[in-house]
This record gives C-alpha cells, structure tokens and sequence, in this order.
C-alpha cells in the first residue's frame, strides 16, 4: 500500500485533518512544509557560518546536502514523509522556476560593454583562469572515464568536466568582495572583471556540452547549436529596442509602471520556453534576456528590487534541496573514489589558482594581489551547481561523480575567504599617518579634508548646505569632501545593485563614461562641487551595518581627513519630535565615535537652508556656537570660525561662566577631587578663545560674548534667545561644572552629549540643525568612552544625574586637548 500510495498522484489541497486526511499527502500543504524545513535549516546555517565570514550559498549548499540522502535522508521514513518521490516534480518545477529568474538576475549583472572595456590584465587573467582548468578538467576526466565513469558518453563529459572545473561564480565572488571590503579595491576590480569574462565564456561553452550531450547525432547537435546562435542574434536586435523603449517610460526618481515589469518577466519566460524547445536549456533564455537588460536609469533596480527578495530568498533554496536530494555522499566508497575526489579538488585548485597567480605576477601585480586573486578566481558556488544538474540531468554524470564535483564546489567556496583574509591586508598596506586630524590646526590655510556619509536622499541638502558653508576663502588651499553613500549589505546574493553603486566612487569597475547616470544622490554631489569650486569626490562603501564603521575608518584614515560628518540616526517629524530611522545606524554612529582617526560630527537635520542647495550668493545663515570648555568645545569653535569665513555667515560665540556669586565651598571641594585637568583645560579654552577673538578683530560677522549664568534654568534661557539661528554648533563632552549639572533626563542619546540631548529635546522649541562635534584624541577619556558603549543609556544618565544634583544641592541650585600635534 505504501508503494502504491507513493507512485500516486498527489491531489492540489486536502480537505483537512478533521476529515481524515493527512495534508502530507497533497503536493500543496507538502511543499509549504518543504520550504520552511528548508528557509529554517539554511538561515541557522548561515548564521552559524557569519562568525567566518561565509557567504549564505556555503549554508544553502550544506542544506541540500543535509536533506538529502547523506544525512537525515538515511531514514527512511522521514524521506518517504517530507520528499516523497511523487513530490519532487512539484519541488524541481519551483525550483527551476526560480533558478529561471535568478539567472535572469545573473544576467542584469553583466554588462555587454563592460566586456569590451575589460582591460588587458583582466583580460589575460579571465583567459587563464579558464584555460588552464579546462585543460586540466579534460585530463581528470580521462582518469575518471577509465575508473567510476565507464561507459558515458565521451565528449559531453569532457566538455562538462571542463567546464564543472574553470568556471567562476560571479555573484558568489561580489558577495565575497563586497564582505571582505575589496569591491572597490584594484584586486575586487580585476576580480570582478575576470569574473565577468570567465562568467560568459563558461556559458557557451555550458551551451556546447548541452547541444553534444544530446541522444541525437552529430546534425541534431550541429542543429541546436546554430538555433541557439540564432535565437541570440534575434534577442539581440529586438529586445534591446524594446528594453530601450521602457526604460525611457521609466523616469528617474518616478515608480516603475508595473506593466514594464510583468512583460519583462513575461519575455524571461517565453525566452526560457523558446531556448528549451531548441533542446539547450531554459535558463539559457532568461540568462541572455537579463544580459540585454539596460544597466543604466531606475528601470534594472526596479526589476532587481522586484524579483530578487522573492527568488532568492523563497524559491531558489529549493533548488539546493533539489541538488542534495541528488547528492549521496555515502556513493563516495574506498580509497580510490576518496582519491579521486582529492585529485578532483586538487585539479580544480591548483588550475585556478596557479593559473591566475602566474598570469597576475607576469601583470607586475604583488605577490600578496597576486594570491588574492588566485583564491577569488577559485570561487564556485550556485552557477558550478547548475553546471553539475544539467550534466545529472543529461545522463552525463552518475551519482558517485555527481557527489564528488559537489563537494569540490562546497570545498573550493569554503576555502576562499579564510585564504584571501589570510594573504591580503590592504588595510595593513596602506599608509596612515598623517598631520591634520583636526579642524583645530597652527596652520589654517592648509587644505580642509572631511568626510561626508549619508544613507540616502534625505540627508542631502543639508549635508550640501554644511557644506557650502565650510568651503572657507578662496585664499586658502581650499576644501576637499568625500561624500560617502552608505549602502547596507544583505544577504541577496545578487550584486547588480553593489555592483553599479561601488562603482562610481572614482575606482569604478567597468564604465567610467556614465558612472554619475544612475545615482542622482552622486549627481547632486558633482554638481554642486562645480558650481561651488569644492573638490568633491564622491565614493561608496556596501557593508552589514556590523561592520559598516570599519568602511568609514578606513577611508578617513585613507583619504586623510580632519572630520567625519555622520547623519544623526533619528529625523524630525512635521510636529519637530524626532523618531528613529533604524536603530542600528546609532550603533554605526558610536563605533565611529569611539575608534576615528580624526575629529567626527553628528549632524542633526533640521532642514538646513531648507529641502535645496543655496547658492553662495544667497547664503544667509546664523550660527551659534555654544562654549563650555574643553577639547570638544574648542574643536567646534574651530569649526564655527571656519564657517564664518564665508560672507554670508554671522557667527555668534556665546561663552557660559558661572556666577562667582553662588560658587560655594562645596562646589571647590569638587573641583578639587575632580583636580588635574579642569584648571588646565580653562586655561587653554583663555587661551584659545583670546587667539581667535584677536583673529577676528575688525570682523563684523563674529561676535564673541560671555554669558554669566547662576544655574541650568538661566543657561536654558540664554539658549533659548538664539533660538532662531540656523545652526548650533557645540562640542560633544564640554567639560566645566555648568555643564555636568545639566539633567538631561533620560539622556536618550549618550553620543550626543549633553548639550546635543538638550537641543534635540522639547526644552528648547528651535528649528536649526545642530552639529555635535567631538575633537580627535588618541584616546578619549573613560566617561567618553562610557557613554559610547554602555547599551543602556538610563545608566549613563542616572550616574550623571547623580553627579548634577550633588552640585545643585551644594550651589543653591545651580545646575550644570591635548595640543593639536603634527606628526
């Protein structure tokens, strides 16, 4: 009865468990719980593979092989349940079908004139990274035919055994790029141009094994092949006129009509039928429709955005429970099959691998670029599984040479992060000493570097405006910024959208000509630097929001900054409160903080000069900087006399003093436990404040005044006076006994400090930005530091609360740098 139930037919849906059915027997209520086994098992793998840094194909590929036979599939009982024979029709339909769209996506990743700007380096090593392996895989399949492939058809095995070897998986190696932070680096740019090389080179000679391996004679294969070269010369003269014609529907910044999208996935499906009546494969259709795909304009992201998430993450893991139900690792028995699977790993190794590091060093590439690029080129992963499926599929490999070439691909993806973290340390390279790490500097007319991130559209005219505003006198050596997009790494194995944003941040990839088309964020940046003569030279960095601070570090201390500017994680609303954007950007924000190579900002959008870049001539701002004392204060008044530079800033600098009148006994008693560097630190704010009040003599548009305040409440007031500026500037830990007596509550936001809590609270009813500025120091004090790492921020605040009423209660209610060194 088993048997017979199992050679059945499965009906759609079940009528339910009530009624005596059991929904395990319908192909519905079956594949939905296929697909959750398989989403649960291969994201716990994925997360316990993250720590070594593994892209999610590693865990996917681990699944399939779990599921299958060589694991959990040994019971019986739970295959027959979960798989049984008459489910796997269903389970491979789903499965190729997202294989179809993914390689569809495969497709929109490459760009045809990419390929004939590749460079001659990249060029030689895509031709040995796929030679030499070839050459190799033809004689290993020699060794194989002779031992555990007797009998199969000679000419397909060469040519998939070739191909199996010396393939590169493109989306699994900008995944890897883009983890290990080498996408935009001289090695991920060859990487990914050889890559793209080897990518269609593998294809059609993917499409000659496919037409050989045919049960025809050599005419019917002759036959396929040239329909197959027909079918793409017609995609080529009509789908990009029709491509062409949608994208122009599709203006930039404007939705993308959804009729463009279904009849584009409609053309990737007839393509799919079309090249599977020809007898190739159906992939191969929706491949060359996604390769004809304009890269450039919102109309590929559109598809992209609308495709992948449902694809990748839904349907194409079936396709790896497709692949390990297949794959029996028990077929693998005695010493010659272990040998043969070592001579296939070690074949497939030492071809990519020598092959690439040979033609790297004849290119003058260092040893160190030379070996990353070696393991990169190494990389398999989904593309090597597809290969190995339609050779299963045609007869052309049994199960125990099947099994084998999946392990390779497993190991070889495995293996390539670790070897590439091991030899390559750009990082370590790279030279990061350097004189200006601060705004505050001796010599102010030497060149200002600052570093400008942003997460999206949002950000812009502020960051433009602040911008505008620190350009400085033309007298001077003048202002560099490095607009930084940073773009969140996800899981999606698809790089189109890494792919296009890395590069165009001055090392582009492939296409230097229209790099700005497609990102009107780096438009804006471009134009702006050329209307205003500010050297501005936009960049991006693509990582998890994990590691996203280590981008920003390492190109401050690459670029050589004197400030990094980051956006404040939260917005205001229409009712001015402010709600959080994504939490995990304040965490960015603190490590930046806690570990930059130079002074950092925070800037708090309030619409600076409104939702557009004012031009020069039109600038009129207002800006208040608030002086307590201390490194922090300093570095903001230096920033603020940086900014009044320009004609049209009034600068204001308000300096809070504490009334001698009710400074009690008590209060000194404080000052002397807290001793060393409070009398120190005011001597250097005289200083430094009498510097550049004698600057500034005779200039209309700085005021310097003093503010003698008895408690927090008349300090408040005084604020809330300049409430009508345009922009605060105030030091993130300002030092002094004023303003550790603020209360700041539930001190909702330790990286701002005080007095940027105070200004972003209901106290103070303003419209102006605020910048909140922290001076670079080679090693903040602890309660900076504390404040960046304790996670719960009441504790941060009733400890400090602590402190401010000690000091009330004792002043009858008062509340409350190191030297700039060249190296």
């Amino acid at each position: 009865m088993a048997v017979k139930c199992a050679s059945s037919p499965m009906h759609a849906t079940s009528s339910g468990l009530l009624q005596g059915d059991n929904p395990l027997h319908y192909s519905l209520p079956l594949v939905i719980v296929q697909i959750c086994l398989v989403l649960v098992l291969t994201r716990v793998l994925a997360y316990i593979l993250r720590p070594l840094r593994q892209p999610r194909v590693v865990a996917e590929i681990i699944g399939g092989i779990l599921l299958g036979p060589s694991a959990l599939g040994r019971n019986k009982n739970y295959l027959n349940t979960i798989f049984p024979p008459n489910s796997l029709p269903v389970l491979d339909t789903l499965a190729n079908l997202g294989l179809l769209f993914f390689l569809f996506l495969v497709g929109t990743e490459l760009d045809p004139r990419s390929l004939r700007r590749t460079g001659k380096k990249a060029l030689c090593i895509a031709f040995a990274g796929i030679t030499l392996p070839f050459v190799l895989g033809i004689g290993t399949s020699f060794a194989l035919r002779s031992t555990i492939a007797q009998g199969v058809n000679q000419a397909p095995f060469l040519v998939f055994m070739g191909v199996a070897l010396s393939i590169t998986a493109f989306p699994v190696l900008a995944r890897i790029l883009a983890e290990l932070k080498l996408l935009t680096t001289d090695v991920g740019r060859m990487a990914m141009s050889a890559a793209a090389v080897n990518d269609v080179a593998a294809w059609i000679l993917l499409a000659l094994a496919i037409a050989l391996s045919g049960s025809g004679s050599p005419i019917v294969s002759l036959w396929v092949l040239l329909s197959g070269t027909g079918f793409i010369l017609l995609c080529i003269v009509i789908a990009p006129r029709i491509f062409n014609w949608m994208a122009r529907q599709c203006p930039e910044g404007e939705p993308v009509n959804e009729l463009y999208v279904c009849a584009t996935l409609a053309i990737v499906l007839a393509a799919g039928f079309v090249t599977d009546a020809i007898g190739i494969h159906a992939l191969f259709g929706a491949f060359v429709v996604g390769v004809l795909v304009p890269k450039e304009g919102p109309f590929a992201g559109a598809l992209v955005e609308k495709v992948e998430d449902l694809v990748t993450g839904l349907f194409l893991p079936l396709y790896f429970v497709s692949s390990g139900l297949k794959t029996n690792v028990a077929t693998i028995q005695g010493a010659q099959s272990w040998g043969l699977l070592v001579l296939v790993i070690t074949t497939s190794c030492f071809g990519k691998i020598v092959g690439t590091i040979c033609v790297s060093l004849m290119c003058k590439l260092s040893v160190q670029e030379s070996l990353a690029l070696g393991f990169l080129m190494n990389t398999k992963g989904l593309v090597e599984l597809i290969v190995l499926n339609i050779g299963k599929d045609k007869g052309v490999l049994n199960d125990q040479i099947f099994a084998i070439m999946v392990l390779m691909a497993l190991f070889t993806t495995f293996m390539t992060t670790p070897l590439v973290i091991a030899t390559y340390k750009p990082a370590k390279m790279a030279v990061t000493e350097y004189k200006h790490r601060t705004i505050m500097r001796k010599d102010t007319t030497k060149q200002l570097r600052i570093l400008t991130c942003f997460h999206g559209t949002r950000n812009i005219p502020t960051l433009i405006n602040l911008i505008e505003a620190t350009r400085g006198t033309e007298k001077k050596e003048g202002l560099r910024v490095y607009a930084m997009h940073l773009l969140e790494l996800t899981e999606r194995p698809s790089a189109i959208l890494m792919v296009h944003k890395a590069r165009k941040n001055g090392l582009p990839l492939w296409n230097k000509e229209k790099a700005g088309e497609s990102n009107q964020v780096i438009v804006a940046f471009e134009t702006f630097g050329q209307l205003s003569k500010v050297s501005i030279r936009p960049t991006t960095a693509i990582s998890p929001m994990s590691s996203m601070h280590e981008d920003i570090i390492a190109s401050a201390e690459r670029k050589r900054v004197s400030m990094i500017i980051v956006p404040f994680h939260k917005h205001q609303r229409l009712d001015g409160h402010f709600e959080t954007t994504r939490a995990d950007l304040r965490n960015v924000n603190r490590r930046v903080l806690e570990h930059a190579p130079c002074s950092v900002g925070i800037i708090i959008d309030r619409g600076l000069g409104g939702a557009s870049h004012v031009s020069a001539s039109e600038v009129n701002y207002t800006v208040l900087v608030l002086f307590f004392g201390g490194h922090d204060d300093r570095e903001a008044l230096a920033y603020g006399m940086r900014v009044a530079e320009h004609h049209g800033i009034t600068l204001n600098v308000v300096r809070f003093i504490i009334d001698p009148a009710v400074i009690g006994a008590s209060v000194h008693v404080d000052i002397a436990q807290n001793s060393g560097p409070v009398p120190e630190s005011s001597q250097e704010d005289d200083i430094y404040l009498s510097d550049q009040k004698q600057k500034s003599s005779g200039d209309s548009s700085i005021v310097f005044q003093e503010s003698i305040v008895k408690d927090v409440r008349e300090t408040i007031e005084v604020i809330r006076g300049f409430k009508k500026c345009n922009l605060f500037i105030v030091g993130r830990m300002s030092e002094g006994q004023l303003v550790s007596a603020f209360d700041s509550k539930s001190h909702d936001c330790p990286e701002l400090g005080r007095l940027g809590n105070l200004l972003i609270s209901g106290e103070i009813s303003t419209s102006a930005s605020v910048l909140v500025v922290q001076q670079y120091r080679s090693e903040l004090p602890q309660e900076s530091l504390r404040s960046l790492r304790v996670g719960d921020s009441s504790r941060v605040g009733s400890s400090r609360i602590g402190n401010s009423a000690r000091i009330r209660h004792s002043t009858k209610g008062d509340d409350g740098d190191e030297e700039v060194t060249e190296i």
